[in-house]
């Protein structure tokens, strides 16, 4: 794992090379729409186990073939998976292969392709949310709107304990995020350059939601 120095403490790049050997065949304009959801599937789970690192233990008496232990185990109310729709749902697969027991929420926000500014038209969460750790995810992290109204309205739904989880991440999107929530860590895979004047990320990878299912 790395963070860079003109970025905030609280990103950091995953760079694990599996993930980054993946990651690159994600990036090809080849890739089939099929094997891009794979691949994506996969690095996620690789990126759970980071993200996750930070999850609470607490201890109970079991009973192995052998004798008995106290042994450890997750603390408090299941942990929540947030995917912003649609595209975070390519990530919510793989973490749930992690995690199966996690509970789920959905946030749906489309961007306003003149604005820039996220919409929101859904939003459906699991009890107790403030008594749970959250993770948000989505692939990219561009211009950061839509992520940081997500949690923003995740917060004003009682969230607390949040991490931010995504593939890929720029510059602008992070420093906009880190800004308005500085609580909230976020994990990717890559940091690329820059946006482009369309607020896509460069290098980049395409429109993650068209490639995952194969529309335009």
């Amino acid at each position: 794992m790395t963070t860079d120095s003109a970025l905030p403490e609280s990103f950091t790049v995953v760079e694990h090379p599996l993930i980054q050997h993946k990651l690159t065949l994600m990036r090809r304009v080849d890739t089939p729409t099929t094997k891009f959801r794979q691949l994506l599937r996969e690095i996620s789970l690789l990126l759970g186990y980071e993200v996750t690192r930070g999850l609470k233990l607490d201890t109970v008496e079991i009973e192995t073939p052998l004798e008995t232990m106290n042994a450890p185990i997750l603390e408090g109310k299941k942990l929540c998976i947030v995917s912003i729709l649609r595209a975070g749902n390519g990530l919510l697969d793989g973490m749930l292969d992690l995690i199966p027991n996690a509970r789920v929420g959905h946030v749906g926000l489309y961007r306003d392709h003149e604005t820039l500014e996220p919409v929101e038209y859904y939003f459906k969460m699991p009890e107790n949310l403030g008594e749970r750790d959250v993770i948000v995810v989505d692939p990219m992290l561009a211009t950061g709107n839509s992520a940081i109204a997500a949690v923003e309205r995740l917060k004003r739904a009682g969230a607390s304990r949040m991490g931010f989880l995504c593939l890929l991440a720029a510059p602008e999107g992070v420093r906009a995020f880190a800004e308005a929530h500085p609580d909230v860590p976020i994990f990717t895979a890559a940091l690329d350059r820059e946006l482009n004047e369309n607020g896509y990320i460069m290098p980049g990878l395409g429109d993650a939601g068209d490639r995952m299912y194969g529309t335009k």
